[in-house]
């Protein structure tokens, strides 16, 4: 994932930039990484559409790729900055807003202390449906069929934490448990130590548009799930009313 983005932005920076555009073995060579993998994480970034290629030519930036960044301009996405700010300020959390690509969550707009030196927590970032709360939170409305639908394709070996479902049918049983709470509680779900917490945003219609959530360790979590979830929801609320105003 993380070399996946170095990529994108690769790729960016030179279009943006008005420099030649690279090849498979010319980004190999520029960012150091093996021919064969940067290969690979090409083929995927095509077929997500955040890059694209003619004839085997150079690669540039994809559909998705100005989809995504033109949504990071819209209203509702703006107002979510002072929201993630708030839930920091409140809950001492990191907090993030997400989207989904199918079974994939696309991170569009994370807090202020959600960035170390070398991390690539960054809006862009991918990852998966199934295993972190941002992701569950999105599959809220899923009925059991649409589900096994959506993770028909799935393999689950090697993905998430300690706490990460190994089926389609573990992940229904997690939402089972979390629709009796009104919130998704993710327990290392997808990182080591970590917990993750989050509800869906929804637009004019009811459905679902995103979802906030916040996360952090054991120790930074503390007893408070109940309050965190109170949190979050209070948050998508307005996040949902600023959307239907603008």
């Amino acid at each position: 994932m993380a070399q996946g983005l170095r990529i994108v932005r690769l790729v960016a920076d030179r279009e943006k930039r008005g420099r030649q555009l690279l090849g498979v073995s010319q980004l190999a060579a520029e960012l150091d990484m093996d021919q064969s993998r940067v290969s690979r994480l090409t083929q995927e970034l095509c077929d997500l559409g955040l890059l694209e290629r003619m004839d085997r030519g150079p690669f540039r930036t994809g559909q998705r790729f100005f989809t995504l960044a033109a949504s990071l301009n819209t209203g509702w996405v703006r107002e979510a900055r002072s929201e993630l700010e708030g839930l920091v300020s409140a809950l001492g959390l990191r907090a993030r807003l997400s989207v989904r690509d199918g079974y994939r969550v696309v991170l569009v707009r994370s807090s202020s202390n959600d960035a170390v030196p070398g991390s690539f927590v960054k809006p862009g970032m991918v990852t998966p449906v199934w295993c972190t709360g941002a992701g569950r939170a999105l599959l809220w409305d899923h009925s059991r069929d649409a589900l096994d639908a959506l993770l028909a394709g799935v393999n689950y070996i090697g993905i998430g934490g300690p706490g990460a479902a190994h089926s389609t049918s573990e992940v229904w049983d997690l939402m089972v448990r979390d629709h009796a709470t009104g919130y998704i509680a993710a327990d290392e779900e997808f990182e080591h130590n970590i917990l993750e917490f989050a509800v869906p945003v929804r637009d004019s219609g009811g459905a679902i548009l995103a979802s906030l959530s916040v996360l952090g360790s054991r120790t930074e979590v503390g007893s408070g799930a109940q309050d965190l979830g109170a949190a979050l929801h209070r948050a998508a609320e307005r996040l949902g009313n600023f959307q239907h105003a603008s």
